[in-house]
C-alpha cells in the first residue's frame, strides 16, 4: 500500500461538508416534506450518504445496496449485482447516492433495474464526483458535488482494493 503522504488531497473534509451542506438545503428545498427513499449505493457512497442523510429534513428511509465493477484501479465493465435487496419502490420519490460517476455503467445498470421494476413517482442521482472523461454510457446526474479529473481517487469511501476509504478528504493516488 502505499503511504498517505504519496497521496495528494484534491477536496479537503471541509470542503467535502461545506458542498454537502449545499446539496442538502437544495435537496430540502425540492422535496419539501414528502417522503423519500435514499438509496446508497455501497461501498463506496458511504461515508457520502451518511453525511448528506443527517441534513436532510424530510421523512427519510435509507436503503443500501451492493454492486461491483472494479478490480483494484480498473474497471471490469462489468457489474455484479452483490445485493440488490430492496423494498416496493412503486410511487415513491427516490435519491440514489452514489460515490462517483465515471464510465457511468455501474448507475445506468442500477437505474435500469429501478425503472424496469418499479413505476416509481421521481428518481433523482447525486454523486460524489463526477469523472466525464471516463463516461462510456450516457446517465442523467441530477446533481454532483465535484468534478475529477481523469486520475484513481480515493478517499471519503473511495477506495483501491478495499483501502483509504476511511480518509476524511478526497485525494489522487499518485
Amino acid at each position: 500500500m502505499k503511504d498517505l503522504s504519496e497521496i495528494k488531497v484534491l477536496f479537503s473534509e471541509d470542503e467535502i461538508q461545506s458542498a454537502i451542506n449545499e446539496l442538502a438545503n437544495t435537496l430540502n428545498d425540492y422535496y419539501k416534506k414528502e417522503d423519500v427513499i435514499l438509496i446508497c449505493i455501497l461501498k463506496g457512497a458511504s461515508f457520502f450518504a451518511t453525511d448528506l442523510a443527517k441534513r436532510l429534513k424530510m421523512p427519510l428511509q435509507i436503503e443500501f445496496v451492493r454492486l461491483s465493477s472494479y478490480i483494484g484501479e480498473k474497471s471490469t465493465g462489468e457489474i455484479q449485482p452483490i445485493s440488490l435487496s430492496l423494498p416496493d419502490l412503486t410511487n415513491k420519490n427516490i435519491l440514489i447516492v452514489e460515490d462517483i460517476i465515471d464510465t457511468g455503467r455501474t448507475l445506468k445498470f442500477f437505474s435500469d433495474f429501478i425503472n424496469d421494476k418499479y413505476k416509481v413517482k421521481n428518481m433523482k442521482i447525486c454523486a460524489l464526483l463526477n469523472k466525464k472523461a471516463k463516461r462510456a454510457v450516457e446517465i442523467n446526474t441530477d446533481y454532483f458535488l465535484f468534478e475529477v479529473e481523469d486520475e484513481f481517487v480515493v478517499g471519503y469511501g473511495l477506495d483501491y482494493n478495499g483501502y483509504y476509504r476511511n480518509l476524511p478528504y478526497v485525494g489522487y493516488l499518485n
